[in-house]
């Protein structure tokens, strides 16, 4: 009769190298952590230095919305 050793001989084949695992995990969140703020900064950069799309310098009108009733 087999036992439970036998059919199951060694459970040390599925061992992880936690010290890469934490490593890459950290280099991974620095950079996400980067680059969202890389997206965040980059809309508000944007924003002041976009130029006009009317080249002859004249301004454009721009239309007013009529403030919504509830």
């Amino acid at each position: 009769m087999t036992t439970t050793e036998s059919m199951f001989p060694s459970r040390s084949d599925f061992d992880y190298d936690y010290e890469t695992l934490r490593t890459t995990g950290l280099i991974i969140s620095i950079v996400m952590f980067f680059s969202g703020i890389l997206i965040a900064l980059s809309k508000k950069i944007t924003k002041c230095v976009r130029p006009s799309s009317n080249s002859s310098g004249i301004p454009s009108a721009k239309t007013e919305v009529p403030p919504q009733t509830v």
